[in-house]
């Protein structure tokens, strides 16, 4: 079993405001929602930052303080475009109902 991020529950807290705020929703399959969301804690507990985790990147220290791939990204901000899948624009096909993803379930994915 992985080492669950310390910044796990912030940034599940993060994901579903921004959903709202953003009106976008998660993915009908919550397994990418959880993995999502736990990649971008991994990478805030080791980068001071939220950085995209579906990226690669030569050098992360870099990418975070450039911030452009810092979640959400500016394709996000500026076109509501989420390479990660994690907001998705509810004409999406692989877009679910729902802005939120509860405790149990996102530990469910990521156990």
């Amino acid at each position: 079993m992985r080492k669950t991020p310390k910044n796990l529950e912030s940034l599940h807290k993060f994901a579903e405001a921004y959903a709202k705020l953003s009106r976008t929703y998660f993915c009908i399959d919550q397994s990418i929602t959880a993995l999502v969301i736990e990649g971008l804690a991994r990478h805030k507990d080791d980068y001071g930052a939220p950085l995209c985790p579906c990226r690669h990147y030569e050098n992360k220290k870099t990418e975070v303080l450039a911030a452009y791939w810092n979640c959400p990204c500016v394709p996000m901000r500026e076109r509501k475009e989420c390479h990660c899948m994690l907001f998705l624009q509810p004409s999406n096909e692989f877009s679910g109902e729902s802005q939120l993803i509860s405790k149990d379930d996102l530990q469910k994915h990521l156990s």
